[in-house]
């Protein structure tokens, strides 16, 4: 029995956030002409939460307002699990290491390659930043947790992707300020919105949420704790 692909799925989605001398920059690449979702878009590095994501043990956890928040509204608590699948993520897509120094005793399968480098996956530096159900009538539909972070914090060169799968190609940071000359979905034109915004790279004062679900299409924030400062 096959599951039902309009059936929305929990996802995590990575933004990485470098300074450049043409200012603050995101990395981004393209999907494939054939891909059922986004097709020919450029995107943010991101995907859907695997089962077992939510056993991989992180070296530290998101912080308490951001772990707050990803609980609100929702009715399972996946702090774990989306941690880790943002982490996978951007691994498989692009080759980038969020992570700790640190050894697996048996790595999962999907992990592997992750752990060969000698880094345990660490979300400590991953900030809530952004949520968004696809709305109806779509090919796929995914409730995914964008999560901003400060590249400096990557455990690799950000400027090598030669560890990327063929899932993104054209990988690349773009400055944030040119970024609309690219083929965006209306989604990530909205996020960028909000990252142009940026002061500071940390907790933000309130997450943003599209809440496109079968009920309710609407737009509100989640305030959860307050962000320390």
């Amino acid at each position: 029995m096959t599951s039902d692909p309009t059936s929305i799925r929990d996802a995590a989605t990575v933004i990485l956030l470098r300074d450049t001398a043409e200012g603050p920059a995101i990395l981004m690449g393209q999907r494939g002409a054939k891909a059922a979702f986004m097709p020919n878009k450029f995107v943010f590095p991101g995907g859907a939460v695997d089962a077992a994501d939510a056993d991989v043990a992180l070296a530290q956890p998101v912080s308490d307002p951001c772990a707050t928040r990803l609980r609100e509204d929702s009715s399972t608590d996946l702090t774990n699990a989306l941690s880790a699948a943002a982490i996978r993520e951007v691994w498989e897509e692009t080759g980038q290491v969020i992570g700790a120094p640190g050894t697996w005793a048996t790595p999962p399968a999907d992990w592997a390659e992750f752990a060969a480098k000698g880094h345990v996956p660490d979300a400590q530096h991953l900030h809530f930043f952004f949520r968004a159900i696809t709305p109806p009538g779509r090919p796929r539909r995914f409730d995914a947790r964008f999560f901003l972070m400060d590249a400096a914090r990557l455990q690799s060169d950000p400027d090598d992707f030669s560890a990327a799968s063929d899932e993104l190609s054209h990988l690349q940071w773009i400055p944030v300020a040119r970024a609309r000359d690219f083929n965006l979905p209306f989604i990530t034109e909205v996020v960028l919105a909000e990252v142009a915004a940026l002061r500071r790279i940390g907790p933000p004062a309130s997450v943003p949420f599209f809440k496109n679900d079968d009920e309710d299409s609407l737009f509100r924030r989640i305030y959860g704790a307050s962000p320390t400062e």
